[in-house]
């Protein structure tokens, strides 16, 4: 042990501290976890807290310190779970466990005991893999489909009435219409799909999930139509709040699903705006030639 202690280098130990603070967080987050379910996935999320207390354990033996969690992670992840689910939480620690193991595999030359340590974070990521089946997660395609609907449909829409009529609350207003119009459609159609197909997930509740995101999108993308009166202001901050709304769904299913969120961000960004973009060509041809400005 001493012959160990002496070839950790300061820049070393620093590095064992910080993983020695990682695994004590997680035990604690891990620990909260497991208190809010049960049977198998309480289980797993019960032997998972006291294996990283066990590996706090260790990295103790070296630093000969004792250290407090990270209280801002800590509340963090539990601010993440109660907002985003467990599956979105489980897989952010997931990832910072992967950036664990890197370390880990730098320090097996001169800890031993890292190899276990390594072994067992592997079998964690197996087992959060198939830990929990949250009902949202099922109707992610649902989500998808309200949400991008509602982007296409409606970034187009506002930006050919905002070059065609010119007026910011005459564009909000008409904006909502269509897209309280449009969410009630789509729910309709996600129901009638759901339940002729009799797939897994409930046609009352896809269509609710495919409705809500609908309208939570058109919410977003038409109050700056209200909140400002230059319709080309309202315009930029409606586009602004598209591509936030875009980045961070994207983020969400890239994160669950664990899929490229570049190819997914650029693909949903780039049909709405493409979309957004004839239109305003439209608006703008509709304005000058037709005379409809108001």
């Amino acid at each position: 042990m001493n012959d160990l202690n002496s070839k950790l280098d300061e820049r070393l130990m620093k590095a064992v501290l910080k993983a020695q603070k990682t695994e004590t967080t997680e035990y604690i987050v891990y620990k909260k976890l497991a208190k809010k379910h049960r049977g198998k996935n309480a289980d797993i999320l019960g032997r998972i807290s006291q294996d990283e207390a066990r590996h706090a354990l260790v990295w103790e033996k070296y630093t000969k310190t004792k250290v407090r969690p990270n209280r801002l992670s800590i509340l963090f992840y539990t601010l993440t779970n109660l907002l985003f689910g467990t599956t979105f939480t489980l897989k952010l620690m997931e990832i910072n466990e992967e950036r664990a193991q890197k370390k880990y595999e730098h320090w097996l030359t001169l800890l031993p005991e890292a190899q276990k340590i390594l072994q067992e974070e592997e079998e964690h990521e197996q087992a959060l893999l198939d830990l929990i089946d949250e009902e949202r997660l099922k109707y992610t395609s649902s989500i998808v489909l309200g949400l991008n609907d509602a982007l296409v449909e409606l970034t187009g829409t506002l930006a050919g009435l905002t070059f065609a009529l010119a007026n910011s609350k005459v564009v909000g207003l008409a904006g909502l219409i269509t897209g309280i119009a449009a969410s009630l459609s789509m729910a309709a159609s996600e129901y009638l799909s759901q339940k002729s197909e009799k797939t897994e997930k409930h046609p009352l509740k896809a269509s609710m999930y495919t409705g809500t995101a609908y309208v939570i999108t058109v919410m977003l993308l038409i109050f700056p139509f209200f909140a400002t009166s230059s319709p080309y202001t309202a315009l930029i901050w409606s586009m602004a709040n598209a591509l936030l709304i875009i980045a961070f769904f994207t983020f969400f299913v890239s994160v669950v699903k664990s899929t490229s969120f570049k190819l997914m961000f650029t693909e949903m960004a780039a049909l709405s705006f493409g979309v957004a973009a004839v239109s305003f060509v439209i608006g703008s041809f509709a304005n000058r030639f037709l005379g409809t400005s108001l």
